[in-house]
């Protein structure tokens, strides 16, 4: 790893070098396809949704984003297939809620950053 030729930065090829393995040590590609499933409307709105109430069942979040019950399903489905919400049954009712404090967070975060823009 070098600088490139003609860069002036007063980053150094060390930092740079640093920078670069670092990247390597980390699942970048989960990483970026965890904001490939929020970059759908639907997902980051049921995800939201999740923020505010623990937990919904599948028609609950189908009334909330005024969708079907087999869209909110299929949502639901591709959000704990990427381990982003997970089930609780309970009878014949199944719970979606948040995986974990994580993904609460992460959703907080950027529903803040994005009204913060807005402003």
């Amino acid at each position: 790893m070098m600088k490139l030729p003609n860069c002036t930065s007063e980053v150094t090829e060390k930092e740079l070098k640093h920078v670069y393995t670092s990247l390597n040590k980390v699942p970048i590609k989960s990483v970026s396809q965890l904001f490939k499933v929020l970059s759908d409307e639907t997902r980051v709105k049921i995800a939201h949704a999740l923020t505010i109430q623990e937990e919904l069942c599948v028609c609950d979040v189908a009334a909330i984003t005024d969708t079907s019950v087999a869209s909110a399903s299929h949502h639901l489905r591709t959000l704990k297939k990427h381990g982003l919400a997970k089930i609780r049954k309970d009878g014949k009712n199944v719970y979606y809620s948040l995986d974990d404090h994580h993904v609460h967070d992460l959703i907080k975060i950027a529903i803040e950053h994005q009204e913060e823009l807005e402003e």
